[in-house]
Protein backbone atom coordinates (compact mmCIF):
# COMPACT_ATOMS: atom_id res chain seq x y z
CA UNK A 1 0.00 0.00 0.00
CA UNK A 2 1.24 3.69 -0.59
CA UNK A 3 1.31 5.85 2.21
CA UNK A 4 2.06 9.22 3.52
CA UNK A 5 3.29 12.29 1.17
CA UNK A 6 3.84 9.54 -1.98
CA UNK A 7 0.64 9.22 -2.07
CA UNK A 8 -0.14 12.17 -3.53
CA UNK A 9 2.75 11.86 -6.26
CA UNK A 10 1.49 9.03 -7.91
CA UNK A 11 0.16 8.58 -11.43
CA UNK A 12 -3.19 10.36 -11.67
CA UNK A 13 -6.06 8.25 -10.77
CA UNK A 14 -9.23 8.64 -13.45
CA UNK A 15 -12.35 9.16 -11.10
CA UNK A 16 -15.67 6.99 -11.92
CA UNK A 17 -18.65 9.44 -13.25
CA UNK A 18 -20.52 8.83 -9.44
CA UNK A 19 -17.18 10.50 -7.66
CA UNK A 20 -16.98 13.20 -10.14
CA UNK A 21 -20.62 14.32 -9.23
CA UNK A 22 -21.01 13.15 -5.47
CA UNK A 23 -17.87 15.43 -4.90
CA UNK A 24 -19.53 18.05 -7.08
CA UNK A 25 -23.17 17.56 -4.82
CA UNK A 26 -21.00 18.07 -2.27
CA UNK A 27 -18.91 20.57 -2.81
CA UNK A 28 -21.82 22.88 -4.20
CA UNK A 29 -23.81 22.04 -0.91
CA UNK A 30 -21.08 23.43 1.04
CA UNK A 31 -20.76 26.93 -0.89
CA UNK A 32 -24.14 27.00 -1.08
CA UNK A 33 -24.49 26.92 2.58
CA UNK A 34 -21.83 29.53 2.87
CA UNK A 35 -23.84 31.51 0.24
CA UNK A 36 -27.33 30.80 2.42
CA UNK A 37 -24.92 31.43 5.75
CA UNK A 38 -23.53 35.22 3.98
CA UNK A 39 -26.87 35.93 2.59
CA UNK A 40 -28.02 36.92 6.30
CA UNK A 41 -25.05 39.35 7.22
CA UNK A 42 -25.53 41.37 3.78
CA UNK A 43 -29.46 41.84 4.70
CA UNK A 44 -28.99 42.52 8.13
CA UNK A 45 -29.65 46.06 8.47
CA UNK A 46 -32.35 46.33 5.45
CA UNK A 47 -34.32 43.48 7.01
CA UNK A 48 -33.93 44.87 10.46
CA UNK A 49 -34.69 48.00 9.79
CA UNK A 50 -38.20 47.14 8.32
CA UNK A 51 -39.29 43.97 10.82
CA UNK A 52 -38.65 45.72 13.97
CA UNK A 53 -41.71 48.41 13.88
CA UNK A 54 -43.53 45.85 12.54
CA UNK A 55 -42.67 44.18 15.95
CA UNK A 56 -43.35 47.04 18.02
CA UNK A 57 -39.56 47.69 18.59
CA UNK A 58 -37.81 51.21 17.61
CA UNK A 59 -34.86 50.48 15.11
CA UNK A 60 -32.04 52.24 16.46
CA UNK A 61 -28.26 51.40 15.49
CA UNK A 62 -28.41 49.28 19.30
CA UNK A 63 -31.53 47.42 18.12
CA UNK A 64 -30.32 46.84 15.01
CA UNK A 65 -27.14 45.58 16.47
CA UNK A 66 -28.56 43.27 19.75
CA UNK A 67 -31.21 42.11 17.85
CA UNK A 68 -29.43 40.82 15.02
CA UNK A 69 -26.86 39.32 17.35
CA UNK A 70 -29.76 37.66 19.18
CA UNK A 71 -30.99 35.84 15.66
CA UNK A 72 -26.91 35.26 14.64
CA UNK A 73 -27.16 33.25 18.32
CA UNK A 74 -30.59 31.16 17.18
CA UNK A 75 -28.87 30.04 13.68
CA UNK A 76 -25.80 28.83 15.72
CA UNK A 77 -28.06 27.13 18.38
CA UNK A 78 -30.05 25.25 14.75
CA UNK A 79 -26.61 24.43 14.10
CA UNK A 80 -25.87 22.94 17.19
CA UNK A 81 -29.03 20.72 17.11
CA UNK A 82 -28.14 19.83 13.23
CA UNK A 83 -25.83 16.87 14.90
CA UNK A 84 -29.48 14.47 14.20
CA UNK A 85 -28.16 14.23 10.46
CA UNK A 86 -25.27 12.47 11.33
CA UNK A 87 -27.19 9.76 12.78
CA UNK A 88 -30.03 10.01 10.51
CA UNK A 89 -26.76 9.78 7.53
CA UNK A 90 -25.72 6.42 8.98
CA UNK A 91 -28.98 5.46 9.17
CA UNK A 92 -30.68 5.70 5.93
CA UNK A 93 -27.27 6.66 3.44
CA UNK A 94 -25.24 9.86 2.96
CA UNK A 95 -27.07 10.31 -0.69
CA UNK A 96 -30.73 10.60 1.09
CA UNK A 97 -29.28 12.20 4.08
CA UNK A 98 -27.72 14.83 1.93
CA UNK A 99 -30.85 15.67 -0.10
CA UNK A 100 -32.64 16.21 3.32
CA UNK A 101 -30.51 18.84 4.59
CA UNK A 102 -30.18 20.64 1.25
CA UNK A 103 -33.90 20.44 1.34
CA UNK A 104 -33.88 22.01 4.54
CA UNK A 105 -32.30 25.35 4.59
CA UNK A 106 -33.44 26.05 1.12
CA UNK A 107 -36.69 25.71 1.96
CA UNK A 108 -36.42 28.29 5.19
CA UNK A 109 -34.38 30.65 3.70
CA UNK A 110 -36.64 30.32 0.78
CA UNK A 111 -39.79 31.54 3.54
CA UNK A 112 -37.73 34.19 5.16
CA UNK A 113 -38.45 36.06 2.26
CA UNK A 114 -42.01 36.24 3.27
CA UNK A 115 -41.93 37.39 7.08
CA UNK A 116 -43.85 39.91 8.23
CA UNK A 117 -41.98 40.42 11.67
CA UNK A 118 -38.78 39.51 13.66
CA UNK A 119 -40.28 36.54 15.71
CA UNK A 120 -41.04 34.75 12.73
CA UNK A 121 -37.37 35.45 11.20
CA UNK A 122 -35.78 34.43 14.48
CA UNK A 123 -37.79 31.09 14.53
CA UNK A 124 -37.08 30.36 10.19
CA UNK A 125 -33.37 31.39 11.44
CA UNK A 126 -32.99 28.53 13.66
CA UNK A 127 -34.52 25.86 11.31
CA UNK A 128 -32.43 27.00 8.79
CA UNK A 129 -28.89 26.33 10.74
CA UNK A 130 -30.41 23.26 11.41
CA UNK A 131 -30.38 22.46 7.43
CA UNK A 132 -27.23 24.36 6.86
CA UNK A 133 -24.98 22.58 9.80
CA UNK A 134 -26.16 19.36 8.68
CA UNK A 135 -24.55 19.31 4.71
CA UNK A 136 -21.29 19.52 5.84
CA UNK A 137 -20.93 16.54 8.00
CA UNK A 138 -22.91 14.38 5.76
CA UNK A 139 -21.18 15.96 3.11
CA UNK A 140 -17.57 14.85 4.29
CA UNK A 141 -18.52 11.62 4.91
CA UNK A 142 -19.45 10.90 1.43
CA UNK A 143 -16.13 12.13 -0.06
CA UNK A 144 -14.69 10.13 2.39
CA UNK A 145 -15.99 6.68 1.69
CA UNK A 146 -16.66 7.21 -2.31
CA UNK A 147 -13.09 8.50 -3.14
CA UNK A 148 -10.48 6.46 -2.90
CA UNK A 149 -7.29 6.23 -0.70
CA UNK A 150 -5.14 9.25 -2.20
CA UNK A 151 -8.39 11.13 -4.10
CA UNK A 152 -10.25 11.41 -0.57
CA UNK A 153 -7.51 13.50 1.26
CA UNK A 154 -7.04 15.95 -1.75
CA UNK A 155 -11.09 16.21 -1.91
CA UNK A 156 -11.14 17.23 1.82
CA UNK A 157 -9.29 19.75 1.18
CA UNK A 158 -11.07 21.06 -1.54
CA UNK A 159 -14.70 20.43 -0.20
CA UNK A 160 -13.91 22.95 2.58
CA UNK A 161 -12.76 25.62 -0.07
CA UNK A 162 -16.90 25.86 -0.70
CA UNK A 163 -17.88 27.22 1.59
CA UNK A 164 -16.24 30.49 1.17
CA UNK A 165 -16.75 30.55 -2.82
CA UNK A 166 -20.19 31.10 -1.26
CA UNK A 167 -19.10 34.26 0.11
CA UNK A 168 -18.40 35.33 -3.37
CA UNK A 169 -22.05 34.00 -4.73
CA UNK A 170 -23.49 35.91 -2.14
CA UNK A 171 -21.88 38.67 -2.68
CA UNK A 172 -22.79 38.82 -6.63
CA UNK A 173 -26.58 37.84 -5.74
CA UNK A 174 -26.30 41.50 -3.47
CA UNK A 175 -25.03 43.19 -6.03
CA UNK A 176 -27.53 42.10 -8.94
CA UNK A 177 -30.69 41.40 -6.49
CA UNK A 178 -30.07 42.63 -3.53
CA UNK A 179 -29.07 46.29 -4.68
CA UNK A 180 -32.01 46.46 -7.16
CA UNK A 181 -34.81 44.28 -5.71
CA UNK A 182 -34.27 44.21 -1.94
CA UNK A 183 -33.46 41.72 1.39
CA UNK A 184 -36.55 40.06 0.42
CA UNK A 185 -35.61 38.43 -2.90
CA UNK A 186 -31.93 38.01 -1.54
CA UNK A 187 -33.70 35.14 0.87
CA UNK A 188 -36.05 33.85 -1.52
CA UNK A 189 -32.88 33.66 -3.86
CA UNK A 190 -31.62 30.86 -1.30
CA UNK A 191 -34.22 28.56 -1.89
CA UNK A 192 -32.41 27.82 -5.32
CA UNK A 193 -30.27 25.18 -3.80
CA UNK A 194 -32.85 22.97 -3.60
CA UNK A 195 -32.86 22.93 -7.08
CA UNK A 196 -29.38 20.47 -6.76
CA UNK A 197 -31.92 17.96 -5.14
CA UNK A 198 -32.40 17.01 -8.95
CA UNK A 199 -28.88 16.65 -9.07
CA UNK A 200 -28.14 14.57 -6.50
CA UNK A 201 -31.56 12.37 -6.87
CA UNK A 202 -30.60 12.08 -10.99
CA UNK A 203 -26.88 11.34 -11.09
CA UNK A 204 -25.06 10.57 -7.30
CA UNK A 205 -25.41 7.34 -6.15
CA UNK A 206 -24.92 5.56 -2.63
CA UNK A 207 -21.09 6.13 -1.08
CA UNK A 208 -19.02 3.15 -2.05
CA UNK A 209 -18.11 2.11 1.58
CA UNK A 210 -21.58 2.66 2.64
CA UNK A 211 -23.18 0.56 0.17
CA UNK A 212 -20.83 -2.32 0.29
CA UNK A 213 -21.62 -2.46 4.06
CA UNK A 214 -25.55 -1.75 4.64
CA UNK A 215 -26.60 -1.71 0.63
CA UNK A 216 -27.82 -4.70 0.94
CA UNK A 217 -28.47 -5.30 4.11
CA UNK A 218 -31.28 -3.43 5.53
CA UNK A 219 -31.73 -4.89 8.38
CA UNK A 220 -27.92 -4.41 9.47
CA UNK A 221 -28.16 -0.79 9.45
CA UNK A 222 -27.43 0.73 12.59
CA UNK A 223 -30.45 2.61 14.67
CA UNK A 224 -29.95 5.80 15.20
CA UNK A 225 -29.38 5.61 18.64
CA UNK A 226 -27.31 3.04 18.28
CA UNK A 227 -25.01 5.30 15.72
CA UNK A 228 -24.83 8.10 18.32
CA UNK A 229 -24.30 5.68 21.47
CA UNK A 230 -21.37 4.02 19.84
CA UNK A 231 -19.14 7.40 20.12
CA UNK A 232 -19.44 6.73 24.21
CA UNK A 233 -18.77 3.27 23.71
CA UNK A 234 -15.00 2.78 25.64
CA UNK A 235 -13.71 2.06 21.56
CA UNK A 236 -14.68 5.53 20.66
CA UNK A 237 -15.03 7.98 23.65
CA UNK A 238 -11.48 9.43 24.12
CA UNK A 239 -10.93 10.15 20.76
CA UNK A 240 -15.27 11.70 20.74
CA UNK A 241 -14.16 14.09 23.74
CA UNK A 242 -11.00 14.94 22.82
CA UNK A 243 -11.66 16.18 18.93
CA UNK A 244 -15.22 17.51 20.33
CA UNK A 245 -12.49 20.08 22.60
CA UNK A 246 -10.13 20.95 19.38
CA UNK A 247 -13.50 21.49 16.77
CA UNK A 248 -14.46 23.49 20.30
CA UNK A 249 -11.32 25.92 19.98
CA UNK A 250 -11.82 26.13 16.54
CA UNK A 251 -14.88 27.22 16.80
CA UNK A 252 -13.91 30.36 19.19
CA UNK A 253 -10.79 31.26 17.39
CA UNK A 254 -13.30 31.75 14.25
CA UNK A 255 -14.98 33.99 16.41
CA UNK A 256 -12.43 35.64 17.97
CA UNK A 257 -10.81 35.78 14.14
CA UNK A 258 -13.06 36.47 11.09
CA UNK A 259 -16.44 37.18 12.34
CA UNK A 260 -14.98 40.46 14.07
CA UNK A 261 -12.74 41.47 10.58
CA UNK A 262 -15.53 43.13 8.63
CA UNK A 263 -16.36 45.74 11.87
CA UNK A 264 -12.57 46.05 12.55
CA UNK A 265 -11.77 47.32 9.13
CA UNK A 266 -14.68 49.61 8.80
CA UNK A 267 -13.35 51.32 12.11
CA UNK A 268 -9.61 51.50 10.68
CA UNK A 269 -11.19 52.73 7.60
CA UNK A 270 -13.30 55.47 9.44
CA UNK A 271 -10.23 56.26 11.20
CA UNK A 272 -8.06 57.06 8.21
CA UNK A 273 -10.70 59.67 7.47
CA UNK A 274 -12.55 57.90 4.54
CA UNK A 275 -16.44 57.76 4.13
CA UNK A 276 -19.11 55.82 5.30
CA UNK A 277 -19.55 54.18 1.71
CA UNK A 278 -15.75 53.72 1.51
CA UNK A 279 -15.23 51.95 4.99
CA UNK A 280 -17.79 49.27 3.98
CA UNK A 281 -16.12 48.56 0.20
CA UNK A 282 -12.54 48.19 2.35
CA UNK A 283 -14.62 46.06 4.81
CA UNK A 284 -15.71 43.73 1.86
CA UNK A 285 -12.17 43.93 0.34
CA UNK A 286 -11.46 42.38 3.62
CA UNK A 287 -13.68 39.68 3.68
CA UNK A 288 -12.40 39.17 0.17
CA UNK A 289 -8.68 38.33 1.26
CA UNK A 290 -9.70 36.63 4.58
CA UNK A 291 -11.60 34.09 1.99
CA UNK A 292 -8.19 34.07 -0.62
CA UNK A 293 -6.56 33.15 2.40
CA UNK A 294 -8.70 29.88 3.51
CA UNK A 295 -9.36 28.73 -0.30
CA UNK A 296 -5.39 28.34 -0.36
CA UNK A 297 -4.96 27.16 3.63
CA UNK A 298 -7.31 24.66 2.27
CA UNK A 299 -5.71 23.40 -0.80
CA UNK A 300 -2.09 23.17 1.29
CA UNK A 301 -4.00 21.06 3.92
CA UNK A 302 -3.65 17.98 1.71
CA UNK A 303 -0.08 18.07 0.69
CA UNK A 304 0.76 19.23 4.87
CA UNK A 305 -1.20 16.66 6.78
CA UNK A 306 0.12 13.63 4.51
CA UNK A 307 4.10 14.98 5.09
CA UNK A 308 4.01 15.81 8.55
CA UNK A 309 0.74 14.56 10.14
CA UNK A 310 -3.02 15.37 10.97
CA UNK A 311 -1.63 16.56 14.53
CA UNK A 312 1.06 18.64 13.32
CA UNK A 313 -0.61 20.17 11.05
CA UNK A 314 -3.34 21.51 13.18
CA UNK A 315 -1.23 22.84 15.48
CA UNK A 316 0.80 24.32 12.49
CA UNK A 317 -3.23 26.13 11.36
CA UNK A 318 -4.31 26.77 15.20
CA UNK A 319 -0.89 28.65 15.95
CA UNK A 320 -1.08 30.85 12.35
CA UNK A 321 -5.01 31.68 13.22
CA UNK A 322 -4.03 32.45 16.96
CA UNK A 323 -1.51 34.79 16.49
CA UNK A 324 -2.48 36.64 13.74
CA UNK A 325 -5.83 37.70 15.35
CA UNK A 326 -3.62 38.34 18.52
CA UNK A 327 -1.13 40.28 16.66
CA UNK A 328 -3.78 42.14 14.07
CA UNK A 329 -6.63 42.77 16.82
CA UNK A 330 -4.07 43.15 19.80
CA UNK A 331 -1.60 45.28 18.37
CA UNK A 332 -1.92 46.50 14.88
CA UNK A 333 -5.91 47.61 15.75
CA UNK A 334 -4.19 50.47 17.93
CA UNK A 335 -1.41 51.60 16.04
CA UNK A 336 -2.21 55.45 15.32
CA UNK A 337 -1.88 55.86 11.41
CA UNK A 338 -1.57 53.56 7.90
CA UNK A 339 -2.42 50.22 9.65
CA UNK A 340 -4.83 49.03 7.24
CA UNK A 341 -2.03 47.32 4.85
CA UNK A 342 -1.07 45.46 7.73
CA UNK A 343 -4.40 44.41 8.84
CA UNK A 344 -4.86 43.24 5.72
CA UNK A 345 -1.70 41.05 5.82
CA UNK A 346 -2.67 39.95 9.40
CA UNK A 347 -6.19 39.02 7.63
CA UNK A 348 -4.72 36.85 5.37
CA UNK A 349 -2.95 35.05 7.66
CA UNK A 350 -6.06 34.80 9.70
CA UNK A 351 -7.59 33.17 6.41
CA UNK A 352 -4.80 31.02 5.99
CA UNK A 353 -5.24 29.75 9.88
CA UNK A 354 -9.08 29.42 9.28
CA UNK A 355 -8.26 26.45 6.92
CA UNK A 356 -7.47 24.06 10.05
CA UNK A 357 -11.72 23.38 9.42
CA UNK A 358 -10.02 21.03 6.23
CA UNK A 359 -8.13 18.85 8.63
CA UNK A 360 -11.07 17.68 10.63
CA UNK A 361 -12.17 16.54 7.02
CA UNK A 362 -9.13 14.61 6.36
CA UNK A 363 -8.58 13.59 10.01
CA UNK A 364 -12.19 12.68 11.30
CA UNK A 365 -13.61 9.88 8.72
CA UNK A 366 -10.43 8.03 10.00
CA UNK A 367 -11.10 7.72 13.48
CA UNK A 368 -14.34 5.76 12.99
CA UNK A 369 -15.93 3.29 11.42
CA UNK A 370 -18.66 3.36 8.60
CA UNK A 371 -21.58 2.39 10.83
CA UNK A 372 -20.88 5.49 13.11
CA UNK A 373 -19.21 8.14 11.08
CA UNK A 374 -21.37 10.30 10.13
CA UNK A 375 -22.55 10.61 13.96
CA UNK A 376 -19.45 11.03 14.87
CA UNK A 377 -18.23 14.25 12.24
CA UNK A 378 -22.17 15.34 12.79
CA UNK A 379 -21.67 15.35 16.69
CA UNK A 380 -18.00 16.87 17.01
CA UNK A 381 -18.84 19.53 14.21
CA UNK A 382 -22.23 20.96 16.00
CA UNK A 383 -21.19 20.25 19.87
CA UNK A 384 -19.24 22.97 19.97
CA UNK A 385 -21.82 25.63 18.58
CA UNK A 386 -23.42 25.67 21.86
CA UNK A 387 -20.51 27.26 23.05
CA UNK A 388 -20.68 29.55 20.46
CA UNK A 389 -23.88 31.21 21.14
CA UNK A 390 -22.19 31.70 24.79
CA UNK A 391 -19.46 33.60 22.65
CA UNK A 392 -21.41 35.90 20.67
CA UNK A 393 -22.78 37.43 24.07
CA UNK A 394 -19.61 37.17 26.11
CA UNK A 395 -17.65 38.77 23.15
CA UNK A 396 -19.70 41.21 22.64
CA UNK A 397 -20.10 42.04 26.75
CA UNK A 398 -16.38 42.60 26.56
CA UNK A 399 -16.13 44.76 23.36
CA UNK A 400 -18.85 47.15 25.41
CA UNK A 401 -17.29 46.75 28.77
CA UNK A 402 -13.64 47.49 27.39
CA UNK A 403 -14.91 49.80 24.56
CA UNK A 404 -13.33 48.31 21.77
CA UNK A 405 -13.07 45.25 20.02
CA UNK A 406 -9.00 44.98 19.56
CA UNK A 407 -7.97 43.75 23.25
CA UNK A 408 -11.32 41.26 24.03
CA UNK A 409 -10.90 39.76 20.23
CA UNK A 410 -6.60 39.42 20.75
CA UNK A 411 -7.45 37.67 24.50
CA UNK A 412 -9.90 35.29 22.95
CA UNK A 413 -7.95 34.40 19.88
CA UNK A 414 -5.15 32.78 22.29
CA UNK A 415 -7.58 29.93 22.92
CA UNK A 416 -4.81 28.42 20.42
CA UNK A 417 -2.79 27.74 23.12
CA UNK A 418 -5.78 24.82 24.80
CA UNK A 419 -5.92 23.65 21.30
CA UNK A 420 -2.05 22.85 21.58
CA UNK A 421 -2.16 21.43 24.99
CA UNK A 422 -5.15 18.70 23.44
CA UNK A 423 -2.96 17.68 20.45
CA UNK A 424 -0.57 15.72 21.76
CA UNK A 425 -3.63 13.32 23.53
CA UNK A 426 -5.23 12.99 19.73
CA UNK A 427 -5.13 9.95 17.67
CA UNK A 428 -2.75 10.08 14.98
CA UNK A 429 -3.78 8.40 11.61
CA UNK A 430 -1.33 9.55 9.61
CA UNK A 431 -0.94 6.77 6.69
CA UNK A 432 -3.46 4.54 8.12
CA UNK A 433 -6.58 3.87 5.53
CA UNK A 434 -10.33 4.60 6.38
CA UNK A 435 -11.61 2.03 8.45
CA UNK A 436 -14.55 -0.02 7.10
Amino acid sequence: MVTGAAALTQPRIRLTTNQKRGFLAAWGGWALDGMDSFIYALVLVPALTELLPASGIAVTPANIGYYGSILFALFLFGWGTSMVWGPIGDRIGRVRALMLTILCYSLFTFLCGFVTNIWQLAILRVLCGIGIGGEQPVGATYIAEELDERTRKIGAGLMHTGYYFGFFFAAVANYVIGANYGWRWMFIFGGVPALMIAFIRYGVHESKKWHEKFGAAEHARPKMTEAFGTLFTPRYKHDTMVMSGLFLVSIILLWAGSIYVPTAVTQLAQRAGSSPADAARMASYGSVVLAIGTIIGCVLVPLITERIGRRLTMALFLTILGLSAGLGFGYVFYQPSNVLTTFFVCIFFMGLGGANFAVYTIWLPEQYTTDCRASAIGFISSVGRFVGVAMVFLLGAGIASYGSLGVPVAVVAMAFVFGLVLLPFARETKGQPLPA
